[in-house]
């Protein structure tokens, strides 16, 4: 009596396989196997070289936005020959202590905190150590003397990629007033740093948000050339909208747009970046430093 293979317990494969001639392929197909999804490599992020001006180039578009800025700028002046050279000695000195290379043509803010001043001032700073002054306006810093106020701290700080900048929404807080300007006005963002806290007399710090903001348009910006921040600096709106505008201090954000579309969403659409643009702020105290 025959017996189908169901009835020894066998499967068709087991059938198959019993029966199958040595040395030779089976009659049952095998299941395949999938081959392994691999994932394409993502493209190279390709960063576009910083602009390099030579020496002359460069002082002939620090003259041009010297020029713009004369127009465009409320109360910009040139500064007299000694408060230009103070103002070059204590950014150089900065720099130094800093350990802070300048290996292309670029400008540097430099703004000075002495509650005297109050004054920004754009310098050239050239790689072979020549620096020139462009000229600068009031701002204001950090006060002292009212509680959660901090001393803007002195050193070089940078505009990097490593945070992004943002821009204001102009919404008016609980006194009716826009802190960081009208709606529209570009917020650098310089990171945390540690900050005297101006209501101690124990000179105590913190950690500030540091940032470049413009101010109430109606009620604060006449105020500009005193002491009056809570630790940022303070610029006047034309001065932030020429600052947006020229990439002032976007050499590396300007970069980084060219890859990141969060960068490329805050840069103006109609910038014209200068190719001197740098990404330092310097701030010094000419009351306090000793120039050597």
């Amino acid at each position: 009596m025959k017996r189908s293979a169901a009835a020894w317990g066998l499967s068709a494969l087991m059938v198959a396989a019993l029966f199958a001639t040595p040395g030779h392929a089976s009659d049952v197909a095998e299941t395949p196997v999938p081959n392994p999804v691999v994932a394409a490599p993502n493209p190279a992020v390709i960063v576009p070289p910083l602009p390099a001006l030579d020496n002359a180039a460069a002082r002939q578009e620090a003259a041009r936005l010297t020029g713009l800025m004369r127009s465009a700028v409320p109360f910009f002046t040139t500064f007299t020959p000694a408060v230009r050279e103070r103002f070059l000695a204590l950014a150089r000195q900065q720099v130094a202590q800093a350990g802070t290379i300048i290996d292309r043509a670029q400008i540097v803010m430099v703004v000075d905190r002495n509650p005297l001043v109050q004054r920004v001032c754009f310098v050239l700073a050239l790689p072979d150590g020549t620096w020139s002054v462009l000229g600068g306006t009031r701002v204001s810093t950090g006060q002292s003397g009212r509680k959660y106020y901090y001393i803007t701290p002195t050193g070089v700080f940078e505009n990097g990629v490593d945070r992004l900048g943002y821009r204001a929404e102009g919404t008016k807080n609980e006194n009716g007033i826009r802190g960081i300007g009208a709606k529209g006005m570009r917020v650098w963002d310089m990171g945390w740093q540690w900050a005297t806290k101006g209501w101690l007399p124990s000179h105590e710090k913190g950690e500030i948000r540091l940032e470049i903001h413009a101010t109430d348009p109606d009620f604060l910006e006449a105020r500009l050339g005193h002491p009056a921040s809570e630790g940022c600096i303070r610029v006047p709106a034309r001065l932030n909208v020429f600052m947006d505008h020229y990439g002032i201090l976007d050499a590396e954000y300007e970069q980084a747009a060219s890859y990141d579309i969060r960068f490329r969403a805050l840069l103006p659409k109609d910038r014209e970046p200068t190719p001197i643009a740098g990404d330092l702020v310097v701030v010094v105290d000419s009351a306090a430093e000793t120039v050597v």
